[in-house]
């Protein structure tokens, strides 16, 4: 046994977004909150601090039961140093557009490891 915990263990998306992003994905019924009242989302308005924004990303790429982490793109584009820096395969980073904000392969950083990776 291994002292990691396994993929199969992750089981949960978790969210960093615009109200309507989180909105849509909890009528999908992403949401969820764990024993310790910690939620997997974190709802993002202009009146939100940046290193709020850091701290949920930290605590969500650190959490053992999340395998994806989707963060609206202009909201990545706040903490676009932490995100560029984030190497994981667990939880799996993606950047998904908002409705006002359409998606731009250009800022994307996990687009930008492929494109490396193939030479690109």
């Amino acid at each position: 046994m291994t002292s990691h915990t396994s993929f199969k263990d992750r089981t949960l998306l978790a969210v960093i977004g615009d109200e309507d992003s989180i909105t849509g994905l909890l009528l999908a019924g992403v949401g969820h909150i764990n024993e310790q009242q910690k939620k997997n989302f974190l709802v993002v308005d202009p009146k939100t601090q940046v290193s709020s924004i850091e701290a949920a990303f930290q605590e969500f790429t650190e959490r053992k039961d999340i395998a994806i982490l989707l963060i609206n793109q202009h909201i990545a584009d706040k903490i676009r140093p932490t995100v560029d820096r984030y190497q994981q395969a667990f939880p799996t980073l993606l950047e998904i557009p908002s409705k006002d904000h359409p998606y731009d392969p250009a800022k994307d950083s996990v687009l930008k490891r492929v494109q490396k990776l193939f030479g690109e």
